[in-house]
Parts: C-alpha cells; structure tokens; sequence
C-alpha cells in the first residue's frame, strides 16, 4: 500500500487499472481488503482507487470522536493529491455514509455514486445509545468480542464470516470506538437525494440483518435516476459474497 499525509493523518490506499476514478469505501470494522474479489473484474474498467478510511486498515488511528465529515473530507484531500479532480464515489454501510457525505460536502467532484448495503437515514435515539455503549465497551475490553460476534450479523456464507473475522480481529480499538460514534453522530442524509444530478447505483442484499432492504428502496424512491439491484439471498457482504453481480451493477457508473 502507499500512504499520504494530510493534515497529520496518514490514508493508506491502494491503486489499480486505468479509466474513470472509482473510490471504494469500505464499512465498519473493516478495511479496504473486502473490495479485492472486486479488482480483477474491474481494473479494466475504471482506475480503481481502495483507501483504508481514518481509523482503519494500516491508516492512521487518530484518538477521540471522528465524524462522517472528516472521513468524507479526507477522501477529498486523498483526491487532491492523486490529482483527480472528479470520481465515482462507492461507500459500503459506513463507507456509504461517508460517501454521501462526500456526495453533500463536494457535489461537483462526483462523477457517480454508489451505494452498497447501506442507507441515508440516521440511527434512532436507541440506536446512537447502542453505537456509543458498544464504543465504551471496545475501549476497555478491545476488538475481541466485535471480531468474534460481528461476522454472523455481516453474511450467512462461513468463508465470507471467516474474511472479516481476520478482518475485524486486525483492526485498533480507537478506530472502532471513532466510527461507532462519528456513525452515531451522523445526520440524516435524504434529504440531499432528490437533488443528485450524477448517476447512482444501489446494490443491496434481501437477507441483509445490518440495513433491511427496505432502506435502499427508499432511496430508490427518492433518486429519480438511481438504479436498484437486489440480491436474492444477500447478506451485508456483497462484495465478497457476489463479486460478479456488484462488479456489473458498479460498471453502470463507468
């Protein structure tokens, strides 16, 4: 992976193929290592351009509170230094919050978005006390207990729960208590739908536990020019659970 700074926080990434930029934001507690089943189907296509957001993955562990914002803005920054003035913008659940951050902060430098098991609501009252109990837990007892209850809530396939397994087992207790409560923090994100005029594409799973489906339809409805693919049987995973089908839904933002 290379890395570049910006103001103090070093973003880790990865870069592959040639074309039209394509960010690809992953979601909590994970890192840019789901996105791989996807680089080989899309790296002729698109450059691709996989971060490992603040918190994450070999980027920096920054302590405290972030928020969707800062995350969104250091994409923009990372963008800035690769030089890239406009790109297609992909988020996973948290990455899709980020990405709709991104897509409300920098309207202008989004050539497309895509949204992947992820929603525009915010969380309910007892979802952020739930968001900011569990932060506190990881603080004190680390990352064990997310690594080792989470994968059965992320894919009903073994090998997809055993990937993010390893995943989450490597990731810092402080980047999963920031996410937990910058998710907590974050607004509600539908009211910016109607007013996308760039191409969006929303890929969800019918058997998602995370994020019903009934989310992305919702945002279905609310984004004249989005298009919807549902995946039978899908969990939170797509990427790693139906590599082929979520690289030719992306494919309509190239």
């Amino acid at each position: 992976m290379e890395t570049l700074s910006l103001d103090g926080i070093e973003i880790a990434y990865d870069r592959y193929g040639a074309g039209k930029p394509l960010v690809l934001l992953h979601g909590y507690p994970l890192d840019h290592t789901i996105w791989e089943p996807l680089i080989p189907l899309l790296l002729n296509s698109a450059d691709l351009i996989l971060p490992d957001l603040r918190g994450f993955g070999k980027s920096t562990v920054p302590d405290g509170i972030y928020s969707m914002t800062d995350m969104a803005s250091d994409i923009a920054g990372l963008l800035d230094r690769l030089q890239i003035v406009k790109a297609v913008i992909v988020g996973h659940s948290m990455g899709g919050y980020v990405a709709l951050a991104f897509a409300r902060a920098f309207p202008e430098r989004v050539l497309g978005l895509g949204l992947v098991s992820t929603q525009a609501r915010d969380d309910s009252p007892e979802k952020k006390e739930a968001r900011f109990k569990s932060a506190a837990e990881i603080i004190e007892n680390g990352v064990r207990q997310v690594a080792e209850s989470m994968p059965a809530k992320l894919s009903p396939n073994p090998d997809v729960k055993n990937t993010a397994r390893s995943i989450i087992a490597a990731q810092q207790a402080p980047g999963l208590a920031g996410a937990l409560q910058a998710m907590a923090g974050r607004g509600d994100s539908s009211p910016i739908l109607g007013g996308m005029k760039f191409p969006v594409a929303i890929l969800h799973g019918s058997a998602d536990e995370l994020i019903p489906i009934e989310r992305a339809r919702e945002m279905k409805a609310g984004i004249s020019q989005a298009e919807l693919t549902e995946i039978n049987g899908g969990g939170h995973m797509l990427m790693l659970e139906s590599p082929a089908q979520t690289a030719e839904a992306l494919k309509r933002l190239l």
